[in-house]
């Protein structure tokens, strides 16, 4: 089985976030889709480790923020790469609530749907959780992002690492390599690795 193929499946990026006991709280997610139109349902998969997770099956409601081509990597880092059981993620950013009362990621988004749950699946090691959309804004008109678009356009591509090298102060001749051998001989002029200095 190739599970390569399961990559060409196209997936939105959203901020899914919940409130409970007063304190707002976020994370990203890549599955949500409509179900339903009449009655306007739709499914929401997270993963069980996140604190939003269990925020939403406790009180079952929230928000899904659908990301826009305009978010930068800090969104995905401040919403995926920390947990709201450390941190207050909606610390210092603008009071932006629906009519349920729960915040929204505001600014990279372009539209809000607010969810209430009306039944859960068990996937593991994921909840599948089945909402009624009884709220659902147009926030902006710029096209949502895709997994594909997050990879291509947005997530910093790794940098070449730095070789480091060694310039010989006779000739000039440079060479690349993490450590330049004790008893290295320069091909050019042929002095030894004590004619050479790190660049």
């Amino acid at each position: 089985m190739d599970v390569r193929a399961l990559f060409k499946l196209s997936y939105g990026l959203f901020v899914l976030t919940a409130r409970e006991n007063g304190k707002d709280n976020g994370c990203i997610i890549n599955t949500a889709m409509q179900i339903t139109d009449e009655p306007k349902q739709l499914i929401v998969a997270v993963n069980k480790q996140n604190y939003t997770h269990d925020m939403i099956k406790n009180t079952g409601v929230f928000n899904l923020s659908v990301l826009s081509q305009d978010a930068v990597f800090w969104i995905f880092q401040h919403y995926g790469f920390q947990s709201g059981r450390d941190v207050d993620k909606f610390a210092n950013l603008p009071e932006a609530r629906t009519e349920n009362g729960l915040r929204y990621a505001e600014g990279c988004t372009n539209a809000v749907i607010s969810g209430k749950v009306v039944s859960t699946v068990d996937c593991i090691t994921h909840t599948l959780f089945v909402a009624e959309v009884t709220d659902a804004k147009i926030l902006s008109d710029v096209p949502s992002v895709t997994y594909q678009y997050y990879f291509d356009h947005i997530k910093p591509k790794p940098q070449p690492k730095e070789k480091k090298s060694w310039v010989c102060k006779i000739c000039g001749y440079v060479y690349e390599g993490e450590e330049l051998p004790a008893d290295y001989i320069c091909p050019w002029c042929k002095h030894g690795a004590e004619a050479f200095e790190e660049q």
